[in-house]
């Protein structure tokens, strides 16, 4: 098997197991969001140092502290992924995972204006174009709901959020993720132990297996991670960019199929605009990269 192939396989690997998220959160119910997102990020942590352990990374994790601009870029995300993290159990336990898959159908296009508006890139004509009808889409929505999709925005803001913060920081994935769950676990930890004193933890009351499989969220987490950090250095970003769309598919079709959640005519008008907004995007920024490598080569050629 070449590379670039096993490449592809992990990163279809990954987006499938994030794709998959909506059917192992309600197995941790009758925890609440909070409660769940509390051990995620405690097992997150304990599962990532561990790996960090095995395959030797201690001295890479260790360096991300003698920077203070490193150290505080992932504090910040790692404060944003959690309010990621916990808008999204939320919204899939309150039936909807719908509108949780809009909002990373919308996340790559929300990444772009950050990167308009915050490092001052500049957009083609077609972008925004693709933006305007994204946020089209946005009004409809907000009519159909009755409100704006805050769970869908929240989730696409965040996310992009992380995402700059981590491409700033330009450090690796294992060594920064691991970081930022161990910055947040002392306040994941102390709200467990108030769950436990208080009576209200749901960790050793529904059984062994129920235990368990709060346990694994801490797995469930790293496996689909490394996965993707595997992908990311062996396939090409074009490819990478079309995978990502992988795992909302999965998500809206989990929510219209299988949860059998409610999709008025509003609502697939909307959703139906953000996926013409993300094959107009897609569609230019492969035209554009094609374009670069083609002046680049002449270039080269020339020289």
């Amino acid at each position: 098997m070449t590379d670039q192939r096993r490449g592809l396989l992990l990163g279809l690997a990954a987006y499938v197991m994030w794709g998959a998220f909506p059917l192992y959160w309600p197995h941790l119910e009758p925890a609440g969001a909070l409660e769940i997102l509390a051990h995620r990020v405690l097992w997150s942590m304990i599962t990532m140092g561990l790996l960090v352990l095995l395959l030797r990374r201690t001295s890479q994790f260790r360096a991300l502290f003698h920077s203070r601009r490193t150290f505080l870029l992932l504090a910040l995300a790692a404060f944003v992924i959690t309010f990621n993290w916990a808008t999204y159990i939320w919204g899939v336990n309150n039936g909807r995972v719908v509108e949780t898959s809009l909002g990373y159908f919308i996340n790559p296009l929300v990444t772009v204006l950050m990167g308009v508006f915050i490092l001052g890139e500049r957009l083609r004509r077609l972008q925004w174009v693709a933006i305007g009808v994204a946020s089209l889409a946005v009004v409809v929505l907000t009519i159909d709901y009755g409100s704006p999709p805050w769970v869908a925005l929240i989730l696409a803001f965040s996310f992009g959020t992380y995402g700059l913060a981590k491409k700033t920081a330009n450090v690796g994935a294992l060594e920064s993720t691991t970081l930022e769950a161990t910055l947040v676990a002392p306040f994941a930890a102390a709200y467990i132990a108030y769950l436990v004193a208080t009576g209200g933890s749901n960790f050793a009351s529904h059984g062994a297996g129920h235990a368990l499989l709060l346990a694994s969220s801490g797995l469930v987490t790293a496996v689909p991670l490394i996965c993707f950090g595997a992908a990311a250095i062996r396939i090409s970003l074009v490819s990478l960019g079309l995978l990502q769309y992988l795992a909302p598919i999965i998500q809206f079709a989990l929510g219209v199929l299988y949860f059998h959640e409610d999709m008025p005519a509003g609502r697939w008008i909307g959703f139906v605009l953000v996926w013409i907004a993300l094959a107009m995007f897609t569609v230019e920024a492969t035209r554009h990269r094609r374009r670069q490598l083609h002046l680049a080569a002449h270039a080269a050629a020339a020289a």
